[in-house]
């Protein structure tokens, strides 16, 4: 499988998981978070990089609606990658059979990914996410998290 095949994979494999493409990018959103996904392609090899963007709806007064530079431009009120167990789904100079990477995505998506975005989709998840080191909060984010609430 190439890298390109692979994105869309991934997009077949993120829709099955409730996710929204659009700008480039798989978006999740509830009244206080949006969660972006998009794929960052390496200038160092042939793989990607899962960036996981998360918008906190009031975060300094913003008000965040699906966009181009959300997936583009901005880093998020939160930001994190893949678990570093499943950057080999991603990485396409290690050779794997076709077979076995799509297995290895819908793991990723089932054992991590719609899991962390279940809970980051809440400024509570939030909360609880950062107390067990699965996020780490910038003290602005966190100050105003409790702001928020």
């Amino acid at each position: 499988m190439e890298s390109k095949e692979f994105k869309k994979v991934f997009e077949k494999v993120a829709k099955a998981n409730n996710f929204e493409k659009a700008f480039g990018g798989w978006f999740k959103e509830s009244t206080e978070c949006i969660v972006v996904l998009c794929l960052q392609k390496s200038n160092f090899g042939d793989y990607y990089e899962l960036n996981i963007k998360i918008f906190i709806q009031g975060m300094s007064g913003n008000k965040y609606t699906r966009s181009k530079d959300l997936v583009k431009k901005n880093v998020g009120d939160v930001f994190t990658r893949q678990p570093s167990d499943y950057s080999n789904v991603l990485d396409f100079d290690i050779s794997m059979d076709d077979g076995k990477r799509i297995e290895k995505l819908e793991s990723l998506f089932r054992e991590f990914i719609v899991p962390f975005t279940d809970m980051a989709l809440s400024r509570l998840g939030l909360r609880e996410l950062a107390k067990e080191g699965k996020i780490f909060l910038l003290p602005a984010v966190k100050e105003g998290l409790t702001i928020l609430s």
